[in-house]
């Protein structure tokens, strides 16, 4: 039995002339967290782009549980359903309170009533911890706040996988600490995660499989401890020294 959620094989992506991606293959199982690590413009965020569909990728094959979802015709909408994303600038709607951003998804793709949704919506909203600004709008939220609303949000539909685009990149210093404890928390109750991550610590200490791109290539992946302690990579080298002399 295939106990794999995600299988990417082979997948490239092309602007044009330019290859962001190539050749690119690694498998998520329950459980995981993934950090995807490199510099900025190897690839990292379109990668994670082309997995939840928001790209199209020129080739290859992303297979989610077993099935290619590259051939299914339609229904893109319910996979991205079941594969979630937490995006760096929090993409949440500034016309919408907090509670409605994160009951509209359901409502509209998984067909929820208003009742369910909304009880599902408190009950993320108070797992990150805020359910006492459900009435408030975007725009009066910090970024740190705004972040743990579009974690809700994005767990609110139930996803089997969550993928996250550099979530702590758009937030001051001081407020990457309450978003990246959240993910701790996830990650320690078995949330499946994919993270686009800068935040070397967490790819360290709480992933389980770190994928390092460089030029639109995997450099290097493995068990944390091997890839941070012992990498064999030349720009894995280069990478991990820039990070530990900051």
């Amino acid at each position: 039995m295939n106990d794999m959620i995600l299988e990417i094989r082979h997948l490239s992506k092309s602007f044009g002339t330019h290859q962001v991606l190539r050749d690119i293959d690694f498998t998520v199982r329950p459980g995981d967290v993934t950090s995807i690590i490199g510099a900025s413009g190897s690839g990292k965020s379109t990668l994670l782009r082309c997995i939840n569909l928001l790209e199209t990728p020129s080739s290859g094959e992303i297979r989610f549980h077993g099935e290619d979802i590259m051939s299914r015709k339609g229904g893109a909408a319910a996979y991205r359903s079941k594969v979630g994303m937490v995006f760096q600038s929090f993409n949440l709607f500034d016309n919408m309170t907090v509670l409605r951003n994160c009951m509209i998804g359901q409502e509209k793709v998984l067909k929820r009533g208003k009742e369910e949704s909304r009880a599902n919506a408190m009950k993320y909203l108070e797992k990150v911890g805020m359910a006492p600004y459900i009435n408030a709008k975007p725009r009066q939220l910090s970024g740190g706040q705004k972040q743990r609303v579009a974690i809700a949000r994005a767990l609110a539909m139930d996803p089997e996988v969550l993928l996250f685009d550099e979530p702590t990149s758009a937030l001051d210093p001081e407020m990457v600490g309450e978003v990246l404890s959240v993910m701790r928390d996830l990650a320690s109750e078995g949330t499946t995660m994919l993270v686009v991550t800068h935040e070397m610590a967490f790819a360290r200490d709480v992933s389980n499989h770190v994928v390092f791109m460089c030029d639109g290539v995997i450099g290097e992946e493995g068990a944390p401890a091997d890839v941070f302690e012992h990498p064999s990579n030349p720009r894995m080298i280069e990478f991990l020294s820039r990070f530990r002399n900051a």
